[in-house]
């Protein structure tokens, strides 16, 4: 958790927004809606204790909704402290009815759960819907909502009114009649409710009184004099991989601390087509910053020789990283500083990984497991700040918009994007058909339109014919994905016309490949990346 800065010309996390997390899908979407208006806010589990809670003097509490039914025993429910603070309070779906159920309503189980698009008649124009209509019919004020719950509030808490009905849920909203409490069924942090966002506006600007100060340029000013402050005359390393997140933290430490900074990049053969390069020129040559380029592509695929395990191939890469970064970190003795790109969701995710309430899926590749020998203070400056405003911070600092804006790239790079054992030879047909796809996707005018695109190598083979002869080669897969916050993803409907000149291009100019299929499939249940 991060307080008030006392060095900040302008305080950003003035008069934040606590999300109290009950384990939904959507929360983080709520605290990106909040931020987006230019107000702070943290998420933290619904148990969070009441001390922490007064330090970070929230000037309002979001309950987020979750899987449970208030309806058990023993399932979360909200602290008293919530309604002790005497603050604005605003519960969605399941904080909806925790809230109804803490103050002596009723909730029950639905016969029918609602999933999906709905239409919601608002019945009281409380400072939470004053002024917001999507449609008038027959003299109700209709809004076009998102719903998804199986249980419902059927009796309000004493002092409460019915705000918002549904013919599946009466009680689609509630509202104190005198204090700042509201209750919401539906998600307004969600797209599909249209006026999602003007809801929240009224809950955090006018309820709440936040003043929008959360903006790209007050938090570049702040990171920097924090960063000053925190570092104060001593040299900081950087291991700069080339993604979004280290390639920021590179441009603001330089902005910060300037030749006190030491990025070291690691080239571990299993990098896109002209990335190595691209990296020297951008933070090298462009920007003056201290780097030190290794070239370790011999070690990596050495050590990943005959490993067909996707996650020992990650455990791999990250041990030989570690290993390579130490051996150029010991060489600059008075460095006292480790930089990272950790950010927000990962802070969320480790959390959530130390209480038990999340699953690992496949472990992550960063420099946060160097050894603890190396006796270097971590800085984080990124650790606030969702992806989305890391790129904001990025144009901000004046990265180019194509750096910025790139799609994403695992860590272990085309490591876990060819399937099996990693050979260079892989690697090399996995690079050309990649920059392929790519190049036409942005001559389509199609690369920003789509959140994620690559190709994977598959190591079986396949008949195929070029001109009269006949050969048999390896198959490049297509991916491509559309997505808000990449939790779920739908695969994209690219053209037809422009799949097939991709596939004829690879085919025709990538020796060693005979054929090229499109992954059509969504996550859930597949993961965007395949392995």
């Amino acid at each position: 958790m991060h307080f008030q800065s006392e060095c900040s010309k302008k305080n950003i996390h003035q008069k934040p927004i606590l999300i109290l997390d009950f384990g939904s899908q959507y929360t983080q979407l709520i605290a990106r809606r909040i931020r987006e208006l230019g107000v702070y806010s943290e998420i933290h589990s619904y148990d969070m204790d009441v001390s922490l809670v007064k330090a970070f003097n929230p000037a309002g509490i979001i309950l987020s909704g979750g899987p449970d039914t208030v309806t058990s025993d023993g399932t979360p429910g909200v602290p008293p402290y919530v309604f002790d603070m005497d603050i604005p309070v605003l519960g969605i779906c399941y904080g909806m009815q925790a809230m109804a159920a803490a103050m002596g309503g009723q909730v029950s189980s639905s016969a029918n759960k609602e999933y999906g698009a709905a239409e919601v008649n608002i019945l009281e124009d409380s400072l939470l819907f004053e002024g917001i209509v999507d449609e008038v019919r027959d003299d109700q004020k209709i809004l076009n909502v998102w719903m998804s719950h199986g249980d419902k509030v059927v009796k309000c808490p004493n002092d409460f009114i019915i705000s918002a009905s549904t013919p599946s849920a009466p009680i689609a909203a509630m509202a104190h009649k005198s204090r700042p409490w509201f209750g919401l069924q539906f998600h307004p942090e969600v797209t599909h409710t249209h006026q999602g966002k003007r809801i929240f506006e009224h809950f955090v600007h006018r309820i709440c009184k936040s003043d929008p100060v959360w903006t790209p340029t007050n938090i570049l000013q702040s990171a920097v004099q924090q960063i000053k402050q925190q570092v104060g005359e001593d040299q900081v390393i950087l291991g700069l991989s080339g993604g979004v997140d280290s390639s920021v933290v590179a441009a603001l430490l330089s902005r910060a601390i300037g030749d006190q900074l030491t990025c070291v990049f690691v080239d571990n053969g299993l990098l896109r087509d002209g990335e190595a390069q691209q990296v020297r020129d951008t933070f090298s040559k462009n920007m003056g910053v201290n780097l030190v380029s290794v070239d370790a592509s011999k070690d990596f695929l050495t050590a990943l020789e005959s490993e067909a395990d996707p996650e020992q191939k990650r455990k791999i890469i990250g041990r030989v990283f570690v290993e390579i970064f130490e051996q150029e970190s010991n060489k600059l003795t008075n460095a006292k500083w480790l930089a990272q790109g950790t950010i927000y969701p990962d802070v969320i995710e480790s959390a959530a990984a130390k209480t038990g309430k999340a699953t690992v899926i496949k472990s992550h590749h960063n420099v946060g497991g160097l050894p603890a020998h190396m006796k270097l203070k971590l800085l984080e400056p990124l650790r606030e700040l969702f992806k989305d405003e890391v790129r904001e911070l990025g144009l901000e600092l004046g990265l180019p918009y194509d750096m910025v804006y790139r799609h994403p790239f695992p860590g272990p790079g085309l490591g876990v994007r060819i399937l099996g054992e990693v050979k260079d030879e892989y690697a090399n047909i996995l690079r050309k058909a990649d920059r392929i796809f790519i190049d036409e996707l942005k001559a389509a005018e199609l690369y920003y339109k789509v959140s994620q695109a690559f190709c994977v190598f598959l190591p079986v083979k396949s008949v195929g014919v070029v001109g009269d002869a006949r050969q048999y080669e390896y198959v490049i897969a297509l991916r491509a994905v559309e997505t808000i916050d990449f939790m779920t993803a739908r695969w994209a409907h690219l053209p037809y016309e422009f799949l097939e000149k991709v596939s004829n291009r690879i085919i025709n100019e990538v020796a060693g490949v005979s054929r090229v299929t499109y992954d059509i499939s969504s996550k859930p249940p597949a993961t965007i990346e395949w392995e």
